[in-house]
């Protein structure tokens, strides 16, 4: 595919360590620690997003129930859309303390603290008594879930090895439609009781995800890179001989591997200061901002917050009142939201992230074009089978929808910052993702009450628009480890002298194993010296190279 504009400014760099992963023919289930590093990365990262699909189905799925709409005095307009759309409020205002949480303690830190605080927001909106306490308790919810989305996606990018990397962080949105199906057949079980249960019993589960998280949080290791971050670099070249060699610290991979992560570090802490005024300053980084300010527009805007927060209003323009059909279909649809987006996850591997993206885009405008028409017939003729139409319609959506921007979102972040700026990138992702999202659930509502199927032409038009943006602006980031697309919008230079350290550790081990290097060359190894900057403001320092860490086994 021809790449234009900024798509064609990306220049990854030679794949080195790509090519070596290729030639690994064991799969993960057969290697015992990678298996139980995997089994613990799913209550605590995969599972991260089990709360924020939780949280959309409760809200949706709680309209439907009868005693809830009582208890809060039958909400409509803009009370119903600030209900929704507080916890992307809360989102918001706690995104500034998200990057210094996770580059000064760490992503375990930061999951643990947003799980806490989202245990808390969870015992508020189960003991609401009025609609701002329960409009404060989804603040309090909103509050905490940035914590752990951003340190979980790039801790999850950071810990799996690079040959299953884009399956667990496409996974890791792919849960998401777990914690959405437990609320919506817990939601619906609860529909039969007459008293407040029926939507305090939801609100009460919304916090088994984060107690989950809070738990077993502390049983998975720490980012590699955030150790070598913090000059702790024994500790992370142990965790990626643990992990991605089982065992073995005399492993050629893991030393290569460990030589890319800490000259690749090493050189954008030289040219990187780590700040916020550096995301807009340096053009590098302007590119991946504008790049992932849209992204985050893009996967609020394009039509799925109508489905998560407002399916009981859609379903009502085509004349489906009934509460028991509703919340089957409710269920229904998120049964197959799960399944097929599974199923994409564990095929990300195979396909270029620009073609599933422009393929995602396309395929939305064509369901909501359809979408758009059969509302309007039904409203005018009352066929059934415009209704019919509709919900088949919304099922394929979901489909397509999957296909981008649920399994590639964090795969694609995450390949999109180096680890200098990664938290601060996606961070910049979430405030527009939960800026967008707090604009949609507040005004859906609205503008359904008031213009009906009309609205939905608003999205139609939006998403002609994010075909072109993709076409011209999202750089393809497929078949590289992250530390190959570390420099994909800078100096190529950089990308060359990382490349050329990984290519020196990895020619130094196949000489080492065949016995024929010299006792000279092997001092020489030892002896080289390397320039890094130990923090910002510091003063330089001169240190030994990563050949007396990876050479002495």
């Amino acid at each position: 595919m021809a790449r234009v504009g900024a798509a064609a400014a990306a220049r990854p760099s030679d794949p080195v360590l790509t090519r070596v992963v290729a030639q690994d023919q064991i799969p993960w289930y057969r290697k015992r620690n990678l298996r139980r590093l995997y089994a613990l990365l799913l209550p605590t990262c995969i599972g991260i997003e089990m709360t924020s699909g939780f949280d959309s189905q409760m809200i949706n799925t709680v309209q439907i129930a009868p005693t809830w709409q009582a208890y809060f005095d039958n909400p409509k307009g803009p009370l119903l859309g600030i209900i929704s759309a507080a916890y992307n409020l809360g989102a918001i205002f706690a995104l500034p303390l998200v990057p210094f949480v996770n580059d000064r303690f760490g992503r375990r830190w930061a999951i643990f603290i947003g799980s806490w605080i989202m245990v808390f927001g969870a015992l508020v909106q189960t003991l609401s008594v009025h609609a701002g306490m329960y409009i404060a308790a989804r603040f309090i919810l909103g509050f905490g879930i940035p914590f752990c989305i951003i340190a979980g996606s790039a801790l999850m990018g950071e810990l799996a090895h690079p040959k299953e990397r884009p399956i667990m962080t496409s996974l890791f949105n792919a849960l998401w439609f777990v914690g959405s199906l437990i609320a919506a057949g817990v939601s619906y079980g609860t529909q039969s009781l007459d008293d407040d249960w029926a939507w305090r019993i939801p609100s009460l589960l919304q916090a088994g995800p984060s107690l989950l998280q809070i738990v077993f949080i502390f049983l998975i290791p720490e980012s590699p890179r955030f150790l070598i971050s913090q000059d702790r670099r024994e500790e992370a070249f142990h965790i990626l001989s643990t992990y991605h060699a089982e065992g073995h610290a005399e492993s050629a991979f893991a030393k290569a591997e460990m030589a890319q992560i800490e000259h690749t570090i090493r050189i954008e802490l030289q040219h990187s200061q780590r700040s916020w005024f550096e995301m807009v300053a340096v053009p590098g980084f302007r590119r991946r901002v504008i790049i992932c300010s849209f992204l985050g527009l893009f996967t609020q805007w394009s039509g799925n917050t109508l489905l998560s927060y407002y399916l009981n209003d859609l379903l009502g323009l085509i004349g489906y009142h009934d509460a028991e059909f509703k919340g089957k279909v409710n269920v229904g649809l998120n049964s197959w939201n799960l399944v097929n987006a599974v199923v994409i996850s564990l095929l990300v591997r195979r396909f270029a992230r620009r073609t599933m993206y422009l393929i995602c885009a396309s395929s939305l405008l064509c369901c909501y074009v359809v979408w758009t028409v059969a509302v309007q017939q039904y409203g005018e003729t009352g066929h059934v089978a415009a209704a019919r139409l509709t919900v088949a319609v919304i099922f394929v959506y979901q489909a397509c929808y999957n296909i981008g921007y649920n399994a590639l979102t964090y795969t694609f972040l995450v390949e999109l910052f180096p680890f200098a700026q990664r938290t601060k990138g996606i961070t910049i992702f979430q405030f527009f993702s939960r800026t967008a999202g707090f604009f949609t659930t507040f005004v859906n509502p609205i503008g359904l009450e008031r213009v009906q199927w009309r609205w939905l032409i608003m999205y139609c038009a939006w998403l002609a628009f994010e075909i072109v943006f993709i076409y011209f602006m999202f750089p393809e980031t497929y078949g590289r480890t992250l530390e190959e697309l570390a420099f994909l919008f800078e100096d190529r230079a950089r990308a060359d002298e990382a490349t050329t350290h990984v290519e020196k550790q990895m020619l130094w081990g196949e000489r080492r194993g065949s016995g024929v290097v010299s006792e000279e060359r092997r001092l020489s190894r030892e002896m080289d010296v390397v320039v890094a900057r130990k923090g910002d403001g510091d003063d330089w320092e001169e240190r030994r190279g990563i050949g007396l860490v990876l050479d002495r086994g």
